[in-house]
């Protein structure tokens, strides 16, 4: 910790600790353990983005599986050149939206392997259990063709049939070779492959989309738990979104869903409670012809608006949730807003890295006068305003994934079922304790994550014996137990 401490540039630590994960896997998992706050920016969001981008000119030695068009016809056979035969989870990654950052061809694998070791170090999933893929199918980034250091294949993105069958070849390869219970995590496609692969798939396979269930599943936690400190029911309250995409729908659907499991109303109904901002304004009823279709739920009945301060003027929301992958959305004028409108305005900034966060944990403070309660996607340092300091939440994705993961694994779960999101924001939201919400905490700290990961993976893995979906039998008695009990932990053994 010393030796990485040196270096000021934080992409000079990710190099070092890549370096260390070649070099002394037991060594890399111990020290992300042990110093989880100060290494997680560090392996993962924001620092994993300036590594993608820069992936080609860092590049030392391949982490992960790359399976590119080239390899058509051949997936099973590629799979099968992997060295270890026992995986439980795939993160796989096509990497056309890298965070906020767009299109990075297979410069994007940085996600997938950064993920995974996640997976081990929060969910204590053994290493050589993981397989980081990502499949090139091209770039259209032109920045990339041109560039001498990058490392895919250079030419446009396939798309349509060539692209579908690719994936299709993928899945069967994957479940041929690794069984029905091997996890697939998507992460980081485009909008319109991310819905289609997860509505295709969900029936077949064991998989899950970390941008569209995972963030819904660790922002609904958030709100479950500032209830506790704004009042009310999930019901009473009204959501504003920026941002339309994977992450924006995906936590809007899960909010319904919640809500229509407290109140028994139906989820047609529970929706009217959440709007929706695009790039082109208020998503309504009017715009329904011309709407990507899961955009379509969101349009209500109401005039059309433009931007995002009419929006928030008009439909008065308790929360606006920001998921729109552009920094600097929330202006002073809308913060101001919406503290005119609430005592206590709940306010999440989702978009990672940091440089497209829509405002700043400080901006949100001062300009609330510091009254919001504030979440990112990103990490921020605490903020001292008017004599207090407010110790911002992170909605983090690493919350959720890695206990997510270990509960489908542990009871032999064949499907992911929405009630099992559920369970895991339900789990996560309980570990937030008194303490974290004097300080205005509405997610519990990282330095505990072990022990949060099992307590998710325990509530998961009970829906998926509820449910009738886990094949491990018989059920555990004490699952909380029988997840820390499942998890690996990097300690050398000691010889006589």
């Amino acid at each position: 910790m010393h030796n990485l401490r040196q270096y000021e540039v934080p992409l000079q630590r990710y190099m070092a600790m890549m370096d260390l994960q070649e070099r002394n896997e037991r060594l890399f998992y111990k020290l992300l353990i042990d110093n989880v706050e100060e290494l997680l920016p560090v392996v993962y969001t924001p620092t994993v983005g300036e590594a993608c981008q820069k992936y080609g000119s860092i590049f030392r030695r391949p982490q992960g599986l790359y399976i590119s068009l080239k390899e058509k016809g051949k997936i099973l056979e590629v799979l099968k050149n992997w060295p270890e035969s026992n995986i439980q989870v795939i993160v796989v990654t096509d990497g056309e939206r890298i965070l906020g950052l767009g299109d990075l061809g297979c410069q994007g694998m940085g996600i997938p392997v950064g993920k995974l070791s996640l997976y081990t170090a929060l969910g204590g999933l053994r290493p050589s259990a993981c397989l980081p893929v990502t499949i090139d199918v091209g770039t259209n980034n032109e920045k990339l063709l041109n560039d001498e250091f990058y490392i895919g294949l250079r030419q446009r993105r396939a798309t349509g049939q060539e692209y579908a069958e690719l994936l299709e070849e993928f899945m069967t390869a994957v479940k041929k070779n690794y069984g029905e219970k091997v996890l697939v995590q998507f992460e980081d496609f485009a909008n319109h492959n991310a819905f289609e692969l997860l509505e295709k798939y969900s029936p077949t396979h064991l998989v899950f989309n970390d941008d569209i269930q995972g963030t819904a599943s660790v922002v609904l936690a958030g709100l479950l738990a500032a209830l506790k400190l704004v009042g009310g029911a999930l019901a009473d309250h009204r959501f504003l979104f920026l941002g339309a995409g994977e992450a924006g729908t995906g936590i809007a659907e899960l909010i319904a869903l919640e809500i229509s499991k407290q109140t028994k109303a139906p989820l047609e109904e529970t929706r009217k409670k959440i709007w929706l901002v695009d790039s082109k304004g208020l998503i309504v009823s009017s715009r329904k012809e011309s709407l990507q279709h899961f955009k379509k739920p969101w349009a209500h009945d109401h005039e059309p608006v433009k931007g995002l301060l009419d929006a928030v003027k008009a439909i008065k929301p308790s929360v606006l949730i920001g998921s729109s992958g552009v920094g600097k959305t929330f202006t002073k004028e809308v913060v101001e807003a919406m503290a005119s409108i609430n005592e206590k305005p709940l306010i999440l900034a989702l978009s990672n890295p940091t440089s497209q966060s829509e405002c700043t944990a400080e901006e949100a403070y001062t300009w609330s006068k510091g009254r919001a309660i504030f979440a990112s996607g990103s990490p921020f340092d605490p903020v001292e305003y008017n004599r207090k300091v407010f110790v911002p939440g992170q909605a983090n994705n690493a919350y959720i994934f890695p206990g997510f993961g270990l509960g489908l694994i542990m009871s032999g779960a064949i499907r992911v079922h929405d009630d099992m999101l559920l369970a895991a924001s339900e789990a996560l939201a309980a570990q937030v304790k008194q303490e974290h919400f004097d300080k205005g905490l509405i997610y519990p700290p990282f330095s505990n994550i072990r022990n949060i990961s099992a307590n998710i993976a325990a509530k998961v893995a009970a829906k998926a014996y509820e449910l009738g979906l886990a094949s491990r039998l018989p059920r555990p008695k004490d699952l909380v137990k029988y997840a820390e009990s499942c998890m690996y932990s990097p300690v050398y053994r000691s010889y006589r």
